[in-house]
């Protein structure tokens, strides 16, 4: 159960350093927190489905479905930072930086239950 945790300490350290962005904290709050929820619930819902017979395989749905919900999310957030005036830069950085981040963790997390498996082909 260490990856949910670590996700969530990454989650409040980019929100944490989106904040102190000075003049562009808007959009990289925004970005920030878009990215460490999406992180959050992809973690927990990988962790919660992966349970029972072919966990890699339900995580990695759990993990691609993840990926559109956020596809989604970066296009919504871009158009709402957009109308706001805001910095879209701060937005896209702060939501891709930590995203590279939460994948790595994602792709441990599903690492991980591939071992003691048994042989693989």
């Amino acid at each position: 159960m260490k990856h949910p945790l670590v996700t969530a300490a990454f989650a409040a350290a980019f929100v944490a350093l989106a904040l102190a962005s000075g003049a562009y904290r808007r959009g990289a709050l925004v970005g920030a927190s878009i990215s460490g929820l999406t992180a959050l619930a992809s973690i927990v819902a990988m962790a919660r489905f992966a349970r029972g017979s072919k966990p890699v395989q339900r995580a990695l749905a759990v993990m691609a479905s993840a990926f559109l919900v956020r596809i989604l999310l970066v296009a919504l957030g871009t158009v709402a930072i957009a109308r706001a005036g805001e910095s879209i830069y701060a937005f896209v950085v702060a939501f891709f930086v930590p995203y590279f981040v939460f994948s790595a963790i994602e792709g441990a997390f599903v690492h991980s239950l591939n071992r003691g498996t048994g042989t693989t082909a």
